[in-house]
């Protein structure tokens, strides 16, 4: 029987409507259509989650919304026994040969070839990101390091990792699974971040997903723009974080720009600093653990390459260079990946503390407008510049940028008096100070620094600290030798 049939016939008994023929009809799909028995019970699976939320169970927060009639508690029940019934007298919950999900695009992913079809098998992969194409047409999209495993082509086991998922009306059901809950699609485009430790985490980006916490936490529903902490018990809502996901849209740049070689073309820069008499730090995160602070370790801009990630409160990275010395020229340059713009100011790199007495102390930070400042302590302003704060801020919006990565560089030249910023190689605005002592650096923070107003919710990759002022062509070749992106 073709789904659409199945479908409408599996609704109508649901709804009580079936004539005696269509009983027999449906009957007789269910014992010779294994196929058909799994989207039996899939459709009953999603409709019965519907009653629930009918039925009068909370929603994560307040909102106009459609209500639709459905049967009873007890109905669903007794279809849920018929499915266990049918599943034990015929054993027909045996997984049949069809592929649950096929290889659509991948980009640094050893483990799955294009094309490859994926049944019900264990699937780890290292590095990279993989997008799959279920059988009813979901697109999925999965970030290294992951584990997981299609238990049908309706619902995906993610043991740890991260996926988007964009679901069309065709799919509508589909199902992720984690550790600490559940979940289910009803028609939308959404996010589950399940870490190594700790609880998963569900972003719905449009429509509506049911969230099902394990150990009897109850169901919530979740739409446009609300995330949620799978708790067990009693989940607890979270900031939306939609670019920390990795997108179908995303892939084919990432895939050409490695094609291209770009991650060579970076590490040769990098290589190239690294000698530099001048330089500070160059932070390439691919030693996570040794360095202070809490912070996650995720993929980075190239497949297997690492990353430090900012995402509660109080996450930060210590840092103590250049100390007991002035420097009267400074670059700070850093790939980002801004997962969100909540609190007033987010921060990249402070200096601790905002002492009187250590004129030139360097704070670097992205604020609520969405620009960049580089602020130095006692400094100020040029008379007649436009800022409305007091420091030097950039003029471009990093917001417009959110979901990808973006090369974000301040250059500072206390004997010129200016502070430079750029955007994606691009110079943006120069801001004339009237007052500007050499920098101050020593020991500081990346991420947040204050757990009120100067939180980082996002990736850093790659951040140099430069005891000199970079030029505008030095800043344009090393951000287009390590853009991810073609």
């Amino acid at each position: 029987m073709k789904t659409p049939e199945l479908e409408a016939l599996v609704n109508r008994y649901a709804d009580g409507q079936t004539t005696a023929d269509e009983v027999a009809q449906l009957s007789v799909s269910l014992r010779i259509d294994p196929d058909a028995r799994r989207e039996f019970a899939e459709l009953l699976n999603v409709d019965s989650a519907l009653a629930e939320l009918a039925a009068g169970w909370i929603a994560t927060a307040p909102a106009p919304r459609r209500i639709v009639a459905f049967p009873s508690a007890i109905r669903w029940l007794a279809a849920a026994a018929c499915v266990a019934l049918l599943a034990g007298a015929a054993g027909w919950w045996k997984r049949a040969p069809r592929a649950y999900a096929t290889v659509a695009n991948r980009v640094g992913v050893t483990e799955l070839a294009a094309g490859m079809a994926l049944h019900g098998e264990a699937r780890e992969i290292a590095a990279g990101t993989v997008e799959l194409i279920t059988a009813r047409g979901a697109r999925v999209v999965i970030e290294a390091p992951a584990a997981f495993r299609f238990e049908s082509g309706q619902r995906l086991r993610m043991l740890h990792g991260r996926v988007a998922a964009e679901v069309p009306p065709s799919a509508k059901g589909f199902t992720v699974i984690t550790p600490t809950g559940s979940a289910v699609d009803l028609g939308t485009n959404f996010g589950v971040d399940v870490p190594r430790e700790g609880t998963a985490e569900i972003h719905v980006f449009q429509g509506e997903v049911i969230a099902q916490p394990n150990g009897g936490g109850k169901r919530q529903s979740l739409r446009d723009g609300q995330a949620l902490s799978l708790q067990s018990g009693a989940s607890a809502p979270r900031e939306m974080r939609s670019a920390a996901f990795i997108r179908s849209s995303e892939i084919t740049a990432l895939s050409a720009g490695l094609a291209a070689g770009q991650r060579g073309r970076a590490d040769a820069v990098l290589a190239s600093l690294r000698g530099d008499p001048a330089l500070i730090a160059m932070l390439d995160f691919e030693k996570p653990g040794t360095l202070a602070g809490i912070f996650r370790v995720v993929q980075g801009r190239w497949p297997g390459s690492h990353a430090a990630e900012f995402v509660n409160v109080g996450d930060h990275m210590k840092l103590d260079v250049g100390g007991g010395r002035a420097w009267p020229q400074l670059t700070l340059a850093a790939w980002v990946r801004i997962d969100r713009l909540g609190a007033p100011y987010q921060s990249l790199y402070h200096t601790d503390g905002w002492n009187a007495d250590n004129a030139g102390q360097v704070h670097w930070m992205i604020t609520g407008t969405t620009t960049t400042r580089l602020a130095l302590r006692q400094n100020s302003l040029a008379p007649g510049s436009d800022e409305q704060h007091g420091f030097p801020d950039s003029r471009t919006p990093v917001l417009p940028e959110q979901g990808r990565w973006v090369h974000l560089a301040a250059v500072y030249d206390a004997e010129a008096r200016t502070v430079r910023f750029y955007l994606n190689g691009q110079f943006d605005k120069e801001t004339r100070q009237e007052i500007a002592h050499p920098a101050r650096l020593g020991p500081a923070q990346i991420g947040n620094w204050d757990a009120k107003d100067r939180k980082l919710s996002g990736r850093v990759d790659e951040m140099l600290i430069l005891g000199r002022a970079m030029s505008d062509d030095e800043v344009r070749a090393l951000y287009a030798a390590g853009n991810p992106y073609l």
